[in-house]
């Protein structure tokens, strides 16, 4: 019996001060959200990004 593979989902970044959806990317699933900062084009600035399913 072969072990299922999990496969890598496509996930957005999310702007915490304007919800806009700046960046998208693809990883495993399982683990915690990522939160990161990001540059966003609409404040001209880098600001915290929280990973967000469509």
């Amino acid at each position: 019996m072969a072990k299922s593979k999990k496969k890598a989902e496509t996930v957005f970044l999310v702007c915490q001060e304007t919800g806009d959806y700046n960046y998208t990317i693809v990883r495993k699933p399982g683990g915690e959200k990522l939160q990161l900062k990001k540059y966003s084009p609409r404040l001209r600035r880098r600001t915290l990004h929280l990973e967000k399913k469509k």
